[in-house]
């Protein structure tokens, strides 16, 4: 492909790229004499509104692994790929209600902070350093390739120098403003990636419907590729490009019925409810409400992401694959040669903006790609210098540090985490969807984060040793999946390293003695509303275990064996809730939670049924 900017094209992605900058810079200037507070630099000082907080969670989630990656996907799987954002809508109700209430009610500023509160120093360093590897190795490296891919296939810029450049740029207000620069700049950069998403969507349909509108345009594009328009994926039936010339199985990325009743659910919760440059957003809100109110229009916003990411790598599989090269280059008045061609699925969004968005417009939309990339890349190079720096640093090297060398300290490791980022970067040029790759590869510290964390939050019997053996067990259990069962789907996979280390952990806090007394025991139990849920979560792990029994073989196509993880999840929860009242003894830093801290008020009540109905309505419509 050749470059495809025009001079305006230039000037409006030139005026985008100063203006934040520029946002960034002023929002987190200092007072004149003064220096920044921890607080300040890692949390935005908790001043973050309801809407201030939903923006910049979307803007710090969707990047170039949504408008590349995802559209990618869209382009070789087709809707399946929007499961993870459907999902994700549902699991943020549960985070909002559930999760951050406590984190906030306990002042957390990272998440294994909380985990050495609960636990002890050996687990919150543990998955320190897990979430380090993942933010430097996957994430920062994973997001700037995908962006200088974007920026060589529209703009003509060299891969490596692409990724300098985004990486830069995006450090440039992220180092010096903090999470305040990070957090504001996300507010303009949600309103320019979904303006410009919506642009490139409603330009690719139209070009799909032949000039006659974007619904004629949607209508064209669900008949010419109606197999495009499937959530749960059976086994064998749509064949996609593995990345080195050959073909796989799409069931292998999205294995049926796992979306949803699998580990697609540790993906979500994992993601949005214990990742630090996710959940750091909701610890910076000024209020437990603001925070819950947030992640409510976080979910919405969720909700409409695959119209921007989605439906135009579906357009541009029907725009390549149902035209001939004659009638692409009549319908762009240019040569063929200058189209060029989709070699990969991941270029499947750049090809849509170089020839099918006209200039100065081009611009725009290619400033919402680069809003999503930057917000990302900013967010996670803060929450690798505020993991570093709070786990890290002030726990083995500084415990008295002042708040000067604590923000010192996180500006030095992310200038660090960027260098090694723009070295591991240019690496990922083998692959053919990386959002994939990104899934699989997180998803191998994604069980053991959901198993401790949720355990820790709510269960009195789990213990520091088992927490620790849990995490250690984490990696070398998926890693041993991945040998023995390497046709096994990576969503399958994750399923049944969570029921083993569902096991491990309850073994091990079951084995070990305890002498503090448990402040919830009830000896009889008599009214208690924990101990009649959890018999109706025994009862649920019971069904799905007989269900998944008798009905195996006849949908093992689609994946149903997934159903034995949502049994184990039941039954962890039955046995969770019947412990906490059952048990005479407890672990001695187990929490005391008010239950009043999970109440919700009617808006969010009516905001979270409404999210609830609409997911269930999509895949009611695009089952199968």
């Amino acid at each position: 492909m050749e470059a495809g900017f025009s001079t305006l094209d230039y000037i409006v992605f030139s005026v985008y790229a100063v203006v934040i900058v520029a946002v960034g810079l002023w929002v987190s200037r200092s007072k004149t004499g003064a220096q920044k507070t921890a607080q300040e630099y890692f949390l935005a000082d908790k001043s973050l509104t309801w809407w201030a907080v939903g923006a910049s969670l979307i803007a710090a989630n969707i990047s170039a692994e949504h408008f590349i990656g995802t559209s990618g996907s869209g382009f070789a799987i087709g809707l399946g790929i929007a499961a993870y954002e459907w999902i994700a809508a549902i699991t943020l109700i549960i985070v909002a209600k559930y999760f951050l209430p406590v984190f906030l009610k306990n002042g957390i500023y990272t998440m294994p902070q909380f985990l050495e509160s609960r636990f002890d120093k050996r687990v919150s360093t543990a998955f320190a350093v897990f979430w380090l590897l993942v933010y430097v190795f996957v994430n920062l490296t994973s997001v700037s390739y995908l962006g200088a891919l974007a920026l060589e296939k529209i703009m003509g810029v060299p891969l490596q120098y692409g990724i300098i450049g985004l990486l830069v740029f995006s450090g440039i207000y992220s180092i010096y403003g903090g999470l305040t620069a990070v957090a504001w700049t996300d507010v303009v950069q949600v309103i320019v990636l979904i303006a410009g998403g919506l642009v490139t969507t409603f330009l690719a349909l139209e070009a799909v419907g032949d000039g006659a509108g974007v619904f004629a345009g949607m209508a064209n594009l669900y008949e010419a590729a109606r197999e495009h328009f499937v959530m749960v994926i059976p086994k064998g039936e749509i064949m996609i490009p593995d990345g080195v010339g050959g073909l796989k199985d799409a069931y292998q990325d999205l294995p049926g019925v796992a979306v949803v009743l699998g580990a697609m659910w540790l993906t979500n919760l994992g993601y949005w409810g214990f990742n630090q440059y996710i959940i750091q957003k909701g610890l910076a809100a000024k209020s437990i409400e603001d925070a819950k109110r947030g992640l409510i229009f976080a979910g919405y916003l969720k909700i409409l992401i695959p119209l921007l990411v989605v439906i135009p790598g579906i357009a541009a599989w029907v725009l390549i694959n149902k035209s001939t090269p004659e009638e692409l280059s009549v319908m762009l008045n240019v040569p063929f040669e200058q189209i060029g061609t989709i070699d990969k699925s991941d270029e499947a969004y750049p090809w849509l903006l170089k020839n099918f968005v006209p200039a100065g417009i081009r611009g725009l939309a290619f400033a919402a790609l680069a809003a999503a990339i930057v917000s990302s890349l900013a967010s996670m190079i803060n929450s690798t210098s505020t993991i570093f720096t709070m786990d890290i640093y002030k726990v083995y090297f500084q415990p008295h540090a002042t708040n000067n060398q604590l923000v010192r300290s996180g500006r030095l490791v992310a200038v660090v985490a960027l260098f090694i980022a723009m070295l591991v970067a240019p690496q990922l040029a083998s692959l053919d969807q990386v959002f994939q790759y990104i899934q699989e590869y997180t998803g191998y510290i994604y069980p053991g984060v959901v198993a401790v964390f949720c355990m820790g939050l709510f269960w009195r019997q789990i213990t520091g040793n088992a927490a620790l053996w849990t995490a250690i067990a984490t990696i070398p259990a998926g890693i041993v999946f991945k040998v023995l069962y390497p046709e096994m789907p990576f969503l399958l996979r994750m399923g049944y390293v969570f029921i083993i280390l569902l096991l491990i952990a309850s073994v091990i806090s079951f084995t070990e003695k305890k002498t503090h007394t448990n402040p919830a025991f009830k000896e009889k139990g008599v009214g208690s509303k924990s101990l009649t849920a959890s018999y109706i979560f025994f009862a649920l792990g019971l069904i799905s275990t007989i269900l998944g029994i008798l009905f195996l073989n006849d949908f093992e196509s689609i994946g149903f064996e997934s159903i034995y993880m949502m049994a184990s999840l039941f039954i962890m929860l039955g046995v969770i809730l019947y412990t906490n009242v059952k048990m005479k003894t407890a672990d001695p830093k187990s929490l005391t939670i008010d239950p009043v801290l999970f109440n919700t008020a009617t808006p969010f009540n009516i905001g979270a049924a409404g999210i609830i109905l609409i997911v269930g309505l999509l895949y009611y419509f695009f089952w199968m």
